[in-house]
């Protein structure tokens, strides 16, 4: 009876111990766990995300060469399309043929606009010699006058012979023609100068016109040229082709979706954290990455900023209260997180794959 006594008593013990010891190791993993969550927030809703670039064409066309395929590793401004570039050939040589022709306009309006500034210097040579001969004319006719006053004096006093007299007065007559003579030439000089100031500034006109339009004709070959350019569609980055949707002999339309890229050497991560723990975080922080598609595997990042609004907020559907009936629900806002350069250059991670992140606190 005593050693059943004693028996049972060694069981209570043992069965006492061993709940003391699971309720020791239950609070020292219990308080290990807070310990550990302190310093430590992590996220199952997070998701690497990248930059897309959509390609398409910026002009119309039929698309004569598709030179990549999906999935496939495309460099920086490497070719990827290219559309029939006829009829953009043909009009750059229309605008270039155009542009030329109002160069040659240009040449010959500064030509002529050259040989009027050289006429003109003419005429006013003229017309200086012109306002000359009017001046030695009028001083030829004084002299004449003097002499005709003499001549009557002498005349009438029988001092010189009428012939002589009439020889002086005829010698008069023909000054004041020459006189007269001379002064129209220096008017009609004087007509031609004005004249050909009028040309001038008509030929300045046409030249300035020529100009302008030589400078929308260049603009058009430029233009021209620009869109003979855009016949051939280059990749925006470094990265996967993804999603293409053309085929030679497509017709396509400007803007038009034709392929997207994505770009591997710039990615990130975007984690959704409850509101409860944005507090803790802070630009700069020590993150670890756990990968769904590497278990085992840890990648390295900092976080980079937090968004400035919930995910709710950017929905398509924003929620609100209208009703008057509320639950109230723990918001996520979108945290970033940029990998490290070393683990980016290993191009493994891709747009969309599930991560989980943990961030360390301070």
């Amino acid at each position: 009876m005593e050693e059943t006594l004693n028996s049972s008593s060694k069981k209570k013990k043992i069965a006492i111990m061993a709940f003391v010891i699971i309720i020791a190791i239950g609070t020292f993993i219990a308080v290990s766990y807070l310990r550990y969550m302190a310093v430590h927030i992590s996220t199952d809703d997070a998701f690497v995300e990248g930059s897309i670039y959509t390609v398409s064409s910026k002009l119309p066309g039929t698309v004569v060469d598709v030179y990549v395929k999906d999935n496939q590793l495309v460099k920086e401004g490497e070719l990827l399309a290219e559309l029939d570039p006829s009829d953009h050939a043909v009009k750059l040589k229309e605008a270039e043929a155009a542009l030329n022709a109002e160069t040659s306009k240009f040449s010959e309006a500064d030509s002529r606009l050259e040989a009027a500034a050289r006429a003109l210097n003419e005429y006013h040579a003229r017309t200086a010699a012109a306002k000359a001969n009017v001046e030695l004319a009028e001083a030829n006719l004084t002299q004449a006058g003097m002499d005709i006053k003499r001549a009557e004096n002498l005349f009438k006093n029988d001092a010189i012979s009428k012939e002589k007299y009439e020889k002086t007065q005829t010698n008069y007559n023909v000054l004041s023609a020459a006189k007269k003579s001379a002064s129209e030439q220096l008017k009609q000089a004087e007509l031609s100068v004005v004249t050909q100031q009028s040309v001038i500034r008509q030929a300045e006109a046409m030249k300035v016109s020529q100009a302008s339009s030589i400078r929308q004709k260049e603009a058009l070959v430029e233009a021209a040229k620009l869109n003979m350019g855009y016949t051939k569609i280059y990749s925006a980055a470094y990265g996967n082709v993804n999603k293409k949707s053309v085929e030679v002999g497509n017709r396509i339309q400007a803007g038009q979706p034709l392929m997207a890229v994505i770009a591997l050497d710039d990615i990130w991560v975007v984690a959704n954290y409850k509101e409860t723990q944005l507090s803790k975080i802070i630009p700069g922080q020590r993150v670890e990455i756990k990968v769904d598609a590497y278990p085992g595997k840890i990648f390295k990042g900092k976080v980079d900023s937090i968004m400035s609004g919930t995910g709710a907020v950017f929905s398509l559907f924003p929620p609100e209260n209208a009703s008057g009936h509320y639950v109230k629900v723990v918001q996520r806002v979108p945290v970033k997180i940029l990998l490290d350069n070393a683990t980016e250059k290993v191009n493994v991670l891709r747009v969309g794959m599930s991560v989980v992140p943990t961030i360390f606190i301070d």
